[in-house]
C-alpha cells in the first residue's frame, strides 16, 4: 500500500474542520460533454424535448457526475491516492443553471493497522442550500 501524501497531517485535524469548497456550475453543454465522456447517453439529461415528454421540467444532471465533482474536492483536499473509501446517496436531482457546492467536514479520527485515517461526512449543494448528494468517506493521512 502507498505511503499517504504529506498534504493533510493526521495531527492537524480536528473534529468539524471543513476543506476547502469546490464550486461547478452545471451547464448544458457540461452534460453533453459528460454524456459522450461517460457513455452514458440516456435522452434525459441532454435531450429536453423527450426529457418534458417524459414528464420533466428540463433536463438533468447525471448522478455520476455529482459523485465525481465531490470526488474531485476529496482528492484536492486529501491528494490524489489517499481516498480510501467513498460512499453517497443521491438525494435530488441537479438541474443545469444550478451552482454546486462541495462541503467536507472532518467527522472522526483513528489509527489503524493501515495507518491514520480521518473520516468525513460530505455532501453536495445547489446556490439554494438543497442537498443533492450526501455520503461519507475515510482519507488516508500522513
Amino acid at each position: 500500500m502507498a505511503k499517504p501524501i504529506a498534504k493533510l497531517r493526521y495531527d492537524d485535524l480536528s473534529e468539524g474542520d471543513e476543506a476547502p469548497a469546490l464550486s461547478h456550475e452545471l451547464t448544458r453543454s457540461g452534460l453533453v460533454a459528460y454524456a459522450g465522456a461517460s457513455g452514458d447517453m440516456n435522452p434525459m439529461h441532454h435531450d429536453e424535448v423527450q426529457a418534458k415528454a417524459a414528464g420533466l421540467p428540463s433536463v438533468f444532471g447525471h448522478g455520476m457526475l455529482s459523485m465525481g465533482i465531490l470526488g474531485r474536492a476529496l482528492t484536492d483536499w486529501a491528494g490524489v491516492g489517499n481516498l480510501t473509501e467513498y460512499r453517497a446517496r443521491f438525494t435530488k436531482q441537479t438541474w443545469p443553471g444550478e451552482t454546486l457546492s462541495t462541503r467536507i467536514v472532518v467527522t472522526g479520527k483513528s489509527q489503524t493497522e493501515e495507518g491514520k485515517r480521518v473520516s468525513v461526512d460530505v455532501t453536495l449543494c445547489n446556490q439554494d442550500g438543497e442537498v443533492k448528494l450526501a455520503g461519507t468517506a475515510t482519507v488516508a493521512v500522513a
